[in-house]
């Protein structure tokens, strides 16, 4: 079986004027148009190709990658709105529709946005959505607390940033535990915090418990041999200056250099630390 939305590893079964026709092993067949050839590519070799729609409603195969697949989220780019919808540019030459009816928002054409991709269960087409929040469930968790997990921020609340998780959760960094600069749309790595007994997740973007301190003293000590060995910084430094200049908490910053010191690293004084 051959999975529209997705990379399917399929053989190469014979070559025609117009590509070549790929298989599965159930015996469904695809056509890997000319232009997305491989100049290498032979009878019986396996190709990972993505498959979708073309213009035409045809089952096609390319070697193109696009930004989102089938069941994920993706950071996707208005190019037009027509009287259809909006439609967003995924790295396929046929555009990702989004219906006006899975708009959260009126979508604007140049505007960015963090789209779902999926297979519309009426006309079996690949579509996107901008309500995101429904195909997200804390119902049944996947995760544990201290594991690592994908993010992608989604909006910024009073408390936080909202992050999706793994695809599939919805968490929480809280604002006070953010220590570099995020947006929506950005991909990165993060950590559960604590599940709460509703299972709501907060998430952190540091590791957590002993993890954080290595590293965290290592970051201290880059930051000082960059900076000739010294910092205007000690434990009683204000906390917003910390913030800004070393992009971490004072609790993190003490616990860095406390480790430093007891490694006889560095020194403290009375207007920062310097390297030992």
């Amino acid at each position: 079986m051959i999975e529209l939305g997705n990379y399917n590893e399929l053989e190469v079964l014979r070559d025609t004027s117009v590509g070549l026709f790929l298989g599965s092993k159930t015996g469904t067949e695809i056509l890997l148009p000319n232009k997305y050839v491989p100049k290498s590519a032979e009878i019986g070799d396996r190709l990972n190709v993505f498959c979708y729609l073309d213009h035409e409603e045809r089952p096609i195969a390319t070697t193109l990658e696009p930004t989102v697949i089938r069941n994920h989220f993706g950071f996707l780019k208005v190019v037009e709105v027509n009287r259809i919808g909006a439609f967003m540019d995924w790295g396929l030459e046929k555009h990702l529709l989004v219906p006006f009816s899975e708009q959260r928002d009126k979508m604007k054409e140049g505007q960015w946005y963090v789209i779902r991709c999926y297979m519309d269960d009426v006309s079996f087409r690949l579509v996107g959505s901008n309500k995101i929040y429904k195909f997200l469930t804390n119902e049944k968790l996947t995760v544990k607390e201290r594991e690592e997990v994908d993010l992608l921020f989604t909006r910024m609340t009073d408390l936080g940033w909202e992050v999706i998780i793994n695809d599939l959760h919805k968490g929480l960094v809280y604002a006070d535990e953010i220590f570099r600069k995020v947006a929506v749309g950005k991909r990165t790595k993060g950590f559960i915090k604590k599940i709460r007994p509703d299972n709501k997740i907060d998430v952190s973007l540091q590791p957590l418990g002993e993890k954080i301190l290595e590293p965290t003293a290592r970051a201290i000590y880059e930051r000082l041999k960059s900076s000739d060995g010294f910092l205007p910084l000690h434990d009683k430094s204000d906390p917003m200056v910390i913030k800004t200049e070393m992009q971490m908490s004072k609790k993190t910053f003490k616990k860095g250099i406390g480790i430093l010191y007891k490694d006889r690293k560095i020194e403290i004084k009375e207007d920062g630390i310097y390297l030992v």
